[in-house]
């Protein structure tokens, strides 16, 4: 069972920061086993990335093309049924048209002293998508990711999945297809992550990482950022509820076990003011989820990282929000906008009685890799802005120039940089 806090106690603070700071997901030590399957990468290559294959996937690849025979993309897509391509494509439009508005500007102006400044975008060469297998399959993060990415204007999408005995879901398949993905790998893990990094085969080097994978995957991006650009380090999945009177219950236990059964590391959280309303979620999670065919792990997740808030009103409920800062917060309250001037910190909000998170998960078309673990205090989701940069431009003419070189000058001779400061006074007849 969840457990209970009240934020009305006198040790609420204390106690609930210890519940925060609790572990989720893989607490062994990672590091070590992945740093040594990078070194394994980058001197062995293809050769490498075949034989972890081989061991993990039981997947025979070609070691200078990284492909097997056993995995086609357009014969797996063909098996996609009707329907669901129907739903992928209604997803990927929307996808779009979201990402499509969040184009920023380039700008120019010429600033007091007449130098000319600005900012140009440009988008990134190439990109590599890591998709996750396992537990599930995943078309939504295949287009949550590539439609930016290729909106942004990537020249070169790389998919990595892994596809274990040759068994890729045809739905992520026809989801790569659909979102235009130029290259695919039926590769996974770590290793996957380093191919990606510092090319492997034919795989060249990709600019970027972006996409969710488990402990091992998350440490590779970790150790290859710097070579590569990555989006984050995902951490489990998070949903905070916070509900009024005016709830449903059933609805709002339906919402905290959609992520409660992503794995036993998520966690699911409801704040509310009425004691009534916790009770009768309490009672509903119990009973949704013995008709869950993923009961098991999504009992573990809300028996040991679910909790319920009872607070005085709601403006202690945003305050709370904002300490936990969740990846996911839903506003299940009669008024949602007059709370939201008040979150600060999370990474996606969804707001009333009909805006359930697992609408956002597949097709708001706002983007659905977050920040977790409270990295929405310092960061934002994934956006068409992860795929493009910001180049600074600046123009000086001899008056411009005149304006700043003093100034720029006294800063060179104090940070001691006598070529720096020539750089300035040469162009002066002084130096």
């Amino acid at each position: 069972m969840a457990r209970l806090f009240d934020a009305r106690t006198l040790d609420f603070d204390e106690n609930f920061a210890k519940f925060l700071a609790e572990p989720r997901g893989a607490v062994e030590d990672v590091a070590e086993t992945v740093r040594d399957v990078i070194a394994d990468i980058r001197a062995n290559g293809g050769e490498a990335v075949a034989r972890y294959t081989a061991q993990f996937d039981e997947l025979v690849l070609d070691p200078t093309t990284l492909q097997s025979d056993n995995v086609d993309l357009h014969r797996l897509a063909h098996a996609c049924p009707d329907d669901l391509k129907e739903a992928v494509d209604f997803a990927a439009d929307r996808i779009a048209a979201y990402h499509e508005k969040q184009w920023p500007e380039d700008h120019e102006f010429v600033d007091d002293a007449g130098v000319q400044l600005g900012w140009r975008w440009t988008a990134l060469d190439s990109v590599g998508v890591y998709v996750p297998g396992g537990l599930a399959s995943y078309p939504s993060s295949v287009l949550m990711n590539a439609v930016p990415a290729k909106i942004a204007g990537v020249e070169r999408v790389a998919m990595v999945a892994p596809a274990p005995k040759g068994q890729l879901a045809p739905a992520v398949a026809y989801a790569a297809l659909k979102a235009g993905v130029d290259e695919y790998y039926p590769i996974g893990g770590a290793q996957a992550v380093a191919a990606l990094a510092f090319g492997a085969g034919r795989l060249k080097p990709v600019d970027k990482i972006v996409g969710p994978g488990n402990a091992y995957v998350a440490e590779a991006k970790r150790q290859v950022f710097g070579q590569v650009g990555i989006d984050t380090i995902a951490g489990p999945s998070e949903i905070l509820v916070i509900a009024d009177e005016t709830a449903n219950p059933d609805w709002i236990a339906a919402d905290l076990l959609s992520q409660s059964e992503h794995d036993a590391s998520s966690q699911s959280i409801l704040i509310s003011t009425s004691k009534a309303v916790v009770n009768s979620v309490d009672e509903a999670v119990e009973k949704q989820l013995k008709s869950l065919s993923t009961e098991a792990r999504a009992r573990q997740a809300w028996d040991t990282h679910g909790a319920f808030i009872l607070v005085e009103d709601l403006s202690a409920a945003a305050a709370i929000a904002n300490q936990i800062a969740a990846e996911h917060l839903e506003l299940a309250i009669q008024d949602p906008e007059s709370l939201l001037a008040s979150i600060k910190h999370a990474g996606a909000v969804f707001l009333g009685h009909h805006t359930p998170e697992a609408l956002g998960d597949y097709v708001t078309g706002s983007n659905h890799v977050l920040p977790t673990s409270r990295a929405a205090r310092f960061s934002s989701g994934l956006g068409l802005y992860d795929f493009l940069k910001r180049m600074s431009v600046q123009k000086a003419g001899p008056e411009g120039f005149a304006a700043l070189a003093p100034a720029a000058l006294r800063l060179a001779e104090a940070e001691g940089l006598p070529a720096h400061a020539r750089s300035v006074s040469i162009r002066t007849n002084k130096g």
